[in-house]
């Protein structure tokens, strides 16, 4: 008689418990924070930001020579994105570099590429 070895049954996991302690949610706004920075636009914009402090929007579009609304749409991701934050004087919008961010999103980078 040949000896078989037994059958270990493994339990079943119900399929509505996830054993991934993901949340989906957060991973897809991470996802687009890292997107907003990786464009060559934006990069330009950002850049240009840095090197004035703080900027308008048509002093943007100027500058690099794009579309007015090109501009604006890029920024809106950059701000959505919390890169840049946007400060009001009478009727001008001035952009600036939101350092703390910038800080925050490469120390995730750095740890997650190491």
């Amino acid at each position: 008689m040949i000896a078989t070895p037994e059958l270990q049954v493994k339990p079943v996991v119900n399929p509505t418990e996830s054993v991934l302690k993901i949340n989906y949610h957060n991973l897809k706004k991470g996802a687009l924070v890292l997107r907003a920075l990786n464009h060559k636009l934006r990069q330009q914009i950002l850049s240009l930001i840095e090197t004035e402090k703080q900027i308008t929007v048509t002093e943007i579009y100027v500058n690099l020579r794009i579309e007015q609304s090109v501009a604006s749409q890029h920024l809106a991701i950059l701000r959505k994105a919390g890169i840049v934050a946007t400060k009001r004087d009478g009727k001008f919008i001035y952009y600036t570099v939101n350092y703390k961010r910038i800080d925050q999103i490469t120390d995730v980078t750095e740890s997650l590429v190491a």
